[in-house]
């Protein structure tokens, strides 16, 4: 099969074995593919990953349970030993042992085929277009704020980052009820929230200490300090992206105003199943372009571009 692989840093489309099947896991046949900030950063250095990228998609079982052959399913990427101090105290996304698709010790879904534990697939209902269920993984991360902070009615919540990130996570916090305002730098994003019924801000409109939940989408020092500089004092501060270099900051405020610093990374797969078969959410606006597996470096080059959207790779 075709394969989108990763290694010393360096992205190529190879030719790859079709995965064997391990025991307890199912063998997907992926349809489409979704890239994500996570996917640049491992090309940029972030993490030393070597092997098949890719961990947003939507696919079909060819092999696995007789429950599950020919079903349309997502899949949560964190694939755990089930027996660790992390996994029987309940954490088991922190699974001492886990590997992860596409980012750790696991190949990813950027090929014809993957496997993943059964366990960590979920049926995608009929209603759900596939570009909807590629988005179900990074709309569960969105998710994974409201089970960590109360961000209901009431709570000043501020979105620092109006990229595909930031996108969901605004939108999915604008459904509970939260006092939200999105800040960002780019117009075209800014304005895809606004048509949402959401208020915006731009970087020098920003009335300081007075949010009490700040989240952190862009990956940058900059979004860091923005966020920062909003929370009142005993606030709460989310960071929901990965940081590809160091981050330098001044720690003093951050006691003096007693700020909690929060990360936040995989999230619940079921809600999020949910609000797209209720048709709560319309995502469809933040799909930007699609390429077929074989252009995979110029869809990669494409994400890579400033205020780019969701970039998806199609397998057929």
């Amino acid at each position: 099969m075709d394969a989108v692989w990763l290694e010393g840093g360096e992205l190529s489309v190879r030719e790859a074995e079709i995965p064997q099947l391990p025991e307890g896991e199912a063998l997907v046949r992926v349809l489409q593919a979704g890239i994500c900030n996570t996917d640049l950063e491992l090309v940029a250095g972030y993490y030393p990953f070597r092997g098949i990228l890719g961990h947003e998609f939507v696919g079909h079982v060819e092999e696995g349970p007789k429950a599950l052959r020919g079903a349309r399913v997502v899949g949560e990427i964190n694939a755990v030993c089930g027996e660790c101090t992390q996994c029987t105290a309940g954490r088991s996304s922190h699974c001492l042992r886990r590997t992860v698709l596409g980012i750790k010790d696991r190949d990813g879904a950027f090929a014809r085929f993957l496997t993943l534990p059964v366990a960590n697939l979920h049926k995608v209902p009929d209603g759900i277009p596939n570009d909807a269920a590629t988005l179900i993984e990074p709309l569960a991360a969105a998710l994974r704020i409201q089970q960590q902070v109360p961000v209901g009615p009431g709570v000043r919540v501020l979105v620092v980052g109006t990229g595909k990130l930031g996108q969901l996570i605004a939108r999915t916090l604008s459904l509970v009820g939260c006092d939200l305002v999105a800040l960002g730098r780019r117009p075209a994003t800014l304005e895809m929230l606004r048509r949402q019924g959401l208020r915006t801000l731009q970087g020098s409109e920003l009335e300081e200490r007075s949010f009490d939940v700040a989240v952190e989408c862009t990956g940058n020092a900059d979004g860091f300090d923005l966020a920062r500089r909003a929370l009142r004092p005993r606030g709460t501060l989310v960071l929901k992206s990965t940081y590809r270099g160091s981050l330098t900051l001044d720690a003093a405020p951050l006691v003096v105003d007693e700020i909690t610093l929060l990360g936040s990374r995989c999230g619940p797969f079921a809600p999020a199943i949910d609000l797209l078969a209720q048709r709560e959410l319309d995502l469809e606006d933040l799909i930007e372009a699609r390429y077929p597996l074989a252009e995979a470096l110029g869809a990669f080059e494409h994400a890579a571009r400033p205020g780019a959207l969701k970039v998806l790779l199609q397998m057929d």
